[in-house]
Protein backbone atom coordinates (compact mmCIF):
# COMPACT_ATOMS: atom_id res chain seq x y z
CA UNK A 1 0.00 0.00 0.00
CA UNK A 2 1.62 3.21 -1.04
CA UNK A 3 0.78 6.79 0.83
CA UNK A 4 -0.82 9.32 0.07
CA UNK A 5 0.86 12.40 -1.79
CA UNK A 6 1.62 15.14 0.19
CA UNK A 7 -0.70 18.35 -0.83
CA UNK A 8 0.98 21.50 0.27
CA UNK A 9 -1.13 24.36 -0.37
CA UNK A 10 0.57 28.15 0.54
CA UNK A 11 -1.81 31.17 0.67
CA UNK A 12 -0.21 34.48 0.33
CA UNK A 13 -3.36 36.40 1.79
CA UNK A 14 -2.35 38.53 4.92
CA UNK A 15 -5.36 38.20 6.74
CA UNK A 16 -7.94 35.53 7.56
CA UNK A 17 -10.44 34.62 6.40
CA UNK A 18 -8.41 35.57 3.37
CA UNK A 19 -10.03 35.03 -0.35
CA UNK A 20 -5.98 33.27 -1.39
CA UNK A 21 -6.52 30.69 0.90
CA UNK A 22 -10.29 29.76 0.14
CA UNK A 23 -9.05 29.72 -3.21
CA UNK A 24 -5.94 27.06 -2.65
CA UNK A 25 -8.52 25.02 -0.11
CA UNK A 26 -10.88 25.02 -2.88
CA UNK A 27 -8.04 23.51 -5.48
CA UNK A 28 -6.54 21.25 -2.87
CA UNK A 29 -10.12 19.33 -1.88
CA UNK A 30 -10.19 19.23 -6.43
CA UNK A 31 -6.98 17.38 -6.25
CA UNK A 32 -8.09 14.95 -3.42
CA UNK A 33 -11.05 14.45 -5.26
CA UNK A 34 -8.76 12.96 -8.09
CA UNK A 35 -6.06 11.34 -5.29
CA UNK A 36 -5.68 10.13 -2.20
CA UNK A 37 -3.72 13.07 -0.39
CA UNK A 38 -2.61 14.40 2.78
CA UNK A 39 -3.52 18.32 2.86
CA UNK A 40 -1.44 21.00 4.71
CA UNK A 41 -1.83 24.67 4.39
CA UNK A 42 0.49 27.16 4.84
CA UNK A 43 -0.99 30.82 5.53
CA UNK A 44 1.57 33.56 5.51
CA UNK A 45 0.04 36.44 7.23
CA UNK A 46 0.03 33.55 10.25
CA UNK A 47 4.01 33.67 9.71
CA UNK A 48 4.43 37.34 9.37
CA UNK A 49 4.91 38.23 12.52
CA UNK A 50 7.89 35.64 12.20
CA UNK A 51 9.31 36.10 9.41
CA UNK A 52 10.06 40.18 9.59
CA UNK A 53 13.45 41.08 9.34
CA UNK A 54 14.70 37.33 9.10
CA UNK A 55 17.77 37.22 6.49
CA UNK A 56 18.71 33.73 6.57
CA UNK A 57 16.79 30.75 7.32
CA UNK A 58 18.67 29.50 10.61
CA UNK A 59 17.46 32.29 12.20
CA UNK A 60 13.93 31.57 11.51
CA UNK A 61 11.81 30.15 14.40
CA UNK A 62 10.80 26.01 14.40
CA UNK A 63 7.22 27.20 13.52
CA UNK A 64 8.36 28.66 10.12
CA UNK A 65 10.93 25.92 9.78
CA UNK A 66 8.16 23.44 9.53
CA UNK A 67 6.23 24.91 7.10
CA UNK A 68 9.21 25.36 5.00
CA UNK A 69 9.97 21.94 4.79
CA UNK A 70 6.44 20.79 4.43
CA UNK A 71 7.24 22.42 1.10
CA UNK A 72 10.05 21.21 0.35
CA UNK A 73 8.56 18.10 0.96
CA UNK A 74 6.00 18.24 -0.55
CA UNK A 75 4.59 15.92 -3.31
CA UNK A 76 2.55 18.52 -5.25
CA UNK A 77 1.80 22.23 -4.40
CA UNK A 78 -0.66 24.61 -4.98
CA UNK A 79 0.09 28.54 -4.44
CA UNK A 80 -2.00 31.36 -4.26
CA UNK A 81 -1.43 34.96 -3.92
CA UNK A 82 -3.40 38.42 -3.90
CA UNK A 83 -1.75 40.59 -6.52
CA UNK A 84 -0.24 43.51 -4.67
CA UNK A 85 1.05 46.47 -7.00
CA UNK A 86 1.02 44.04 -10.34
CA UNK A 87 2.84 40.94 -8.45
CA UNK A 88 2.61 38.69 -5.58
CA UNK A 89 2.91 39.77 -2.14
CA UNK A 90 6.39 40.50 -0.78
CA UNK A 91 5.47 38.43 2.23
CA UNK A 92 4.97 35.26 -0.50
CA UNK A 93 8.48 36.09 -1.99
CA UNK A 94 10.64 36.63 1.46
CA UNK A 95 8.72 33.40 2.24
CA UNK A 96 9.86 31.34 -0.87
CA UNK A 97 13.42 33.42 -0.88
CA UNK A 98 14.06 30.71 2.43
CA UNK A 99 12.97 27.66 0.27
CA UNK A 100 16.32 25.22 -1.00
CA UNK A 101 16.03 26.19 -4.59
CA UNK A 102 16.39 22.73 -5.57
CA UNK A 103 13.71 21.45 -3.50
CA UNK A 104 11.41 21.90 -5.92
CA UNK A 105 12.89 20.52 -8.85
CA UNK A 106 10.35 18.72 -11.42
CA UNK A 107 7.30 19.23 -8.41
CA UNK A 108 3.80 20.02 -9.94
CA UNK A 109 2.80 23.12 -9.08
CA UNK A 110 -0.76 24.73 -9.51
CA UNK A 111 -0.13 28.17 -9.88
CA UNK A 112 -3.26 31.22 -8.52
CA UNK A 113 -4.04 34.73 -7.33
CA UNK A 114 -7.04 36.77 -6.26
CA UNK A 115 -7.41 40.41 -7.55
CA UNK A 116 -9.83 43.22 -7.11
CA UNK A 117 -10.49 42.93 -11.05
CA UNK A 118 -9.53 41.02 -14.16
CA UNK A 119 -6.85 43.73 -14.75
CA UNK A 120 -3.99 41.87 -13.17
CA UNK A 121 -4.91 38.15 -14.05
CA UNK A 122 -1.59 38.05 -16.59
CA UNK A 123 0.04 38.18 -13.23
CA UNK A 124 0.13 34.44 -12.79
CA UNK A 125 2.08 33.88 -16.10
CA UNK A 126 4.39 37.48 -15.79
CA UNK A 127 4.99 36.94 -12.02
CA UNK A 128 3.83 33.65 -10.92
CA UNK A 129 5.18 31.31 -13.55
CA UNK A 130 8.81 33.00 -13.73
CA UNK A 131 9.40 32.60 -10.02
CA UNK A 132 8.68 28.70 -10.14
CA UNK A 133 10.72 28.41 -13.29
CA UNK A 134 13.91 29.40 -11.48
CA UNK A 135 12.66 26.68 -9.27
CA UNK A 136 12.29 24.49 -12.23
CA UNK A 137 9.19 23.41 -10.70
CA UNK A 138 6.46 21.97 -13.19
CA UNK A 139 3.67 24.58 -12.89
CA UNK A 140 0.68 23.14 -14.05
CA UNK A 141 -0.65 24.40 -17.82
CA UNK A 142 -3.32 26.55 -16.48
CA UNK A 143 -3.44 28.61 -14.01
CA UNK A 144 -6.67 30.16 -11.37
CA UNK A 145 -7.02 34.05 -11.23
CA UNK A 146 -10.31 35.24 -8.99
CA UNK A 147 -11.76 38.44 -8.43
CA UNK A 148 -13.63 39.92 -5.32
CA UNK A 149 -17.16 39.55 -7.64
CA UNK A 150 -16.36 35.72 -7.64
CA UNK A 151 -16.61 34.89 -3.85
CA UNK A 152 -19.33 35.41 -1.35
CA UNK A 153 -18.27 34.82 2.46
CA UNK A 154 -14.93 33.48 1.45
CA UNK A 155 -16.50 30.88 -1.01
CA UNK A 156 -16.08 30.64 -4.72
CA UNK A 157 -19.88 31.33 -5.90
CA UNK A 158 -18.92 31.78 -10.17
CA UNK A 159 -19.62 28.80 -12.04
CA UNK A 160 -17.69 29.81 -14.73
CA UNK A 161 -14.08 30.38 -12.17
CA UNK A 162 -14.99 27.00 -10.30
CA UNK A 163 -15.26 25.18 -13.57
CA UNK A 164 -11.72 26.98 -14.64
CA UNK A 165 -10.48 25.63 -11.39
CA UNK A 166 -11.76 22.03 -11.97
CA UNK A 167 -9.97 22.43 -15.90
CA UNK A 168 -7.41 23.14 -14.27
CA UNK A 169 -7.09 20.45 -11.95
CA UNK A 170 -7.98 18.15 -15.00
CA UNK A 171 -5.42 19.46 -16.98
CA UNK A 172 -3.05 19.10 -14.61
CA UNK A 173 -3.55 15.13 -13.89
CA UNK A 174 -1.56 13.15 -16.21
CA UNK A 175 1.68 15.55 -14.56
CA UNK A 176 0.71 14.99 -11.16
CA UNK A 177 0.11 11.04 -12.03
CA UNK A 178 3.61 11.21 -13.50
CA UNK A 179 4.62 12.38 -10.51
CA UNK A 180 2.82 9.49 -8.49
CA UNK A 181 4.62 7.20 -10.09
CA UNK A 182 8.10 8.07 -10.17
CA UNK A 183 7.83 8.77 -6.08
CA UNK A 184 6.22 5.18 -6.03
CA UNK A 185 8.79 3.60 -8.54
CA UNK A 186 11.56 5.45 -6.03
CA UNK A 187 9.98 4.28 -3.24
CA UNK A 188 10.12 0.28 -4.69
CA UNK A 189 13.89 0.74 -5.38
CA UNK A 190 14.69 1.80 -1.59
CA UNK A 191 12.74 -0.88 -0.43
CA UNK A 192 14.32 -4.14 -2.72
CA UNK A 193 17.71 -2.24 -1.69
Amino acid sequence: MTRPLRLVAVSGGLQRPSKAAALTEHLMDLIAGEFPCEQRLVELGQLAPQLAGAVWRSHLPDTVERELAAVEQADILVVATPVYRGSYTGLFKHFFDFIDQDALIDKPVLLAATGGSERHALMIDHQLRPLFSFFQARTLPLGVYATDKDFLDYRLQNEALIERATLAVQRGLPLIELTRHARYATAEEMVAA
